[in-house]
């Protein structure tokens, strides 16, 4: 869970520390070590940033994958290559474009209710 990586990344530095370069008091902080309380997104990047991680390590003890895992796709690999033939307006465009098809596959998706 966060705390124990919480807890992990602390290292020597006090509780007092931590909670006073993210905001928050010192029994706060305590509650996100011990998982008594969670905190919010805010203060999730604030912690993130702090001990120079990412917040899905944070959350899942995981990184981001690599751009080497995310280039793994042949198809992903050829599209990025030729884009950097591009003039920067087209960029622009093909950014826009990849950006209406995540909002389209973001409204595909069944709602739970």
């Amino acid at each position: 869970m966060i705390g124990g990586r919480l807890k992990s990344l602390r290292g020597k530095k006090t509780q007092e520390e931590i909670a006073n370069h993210i905001g928050v008091s010192r029994a706060r902080y305590s509650h996100y070590e011990n998982g008594r309380s969670e905190p919010d997104y805010e203060t999730l990047q604030k912690l993130a940033d702090y001990f120079k991680v990412t917040t899905d390590y944070l959350l899942t003890g995981k990184e981001k994958p690599s751009d080497e895992d995310m280039f793994s796709d042949p198809d992903l690999q050829i599209a990025y290559r030729d884009m950097q033939d591009f003039s920067p307006e087209s960029k622009q465009q093909a950014i826009e474009f990849i950006n209406y098809l995540k909002e389209k596959e973001k409204n595909r998706k069944p709602k739970n209710k």
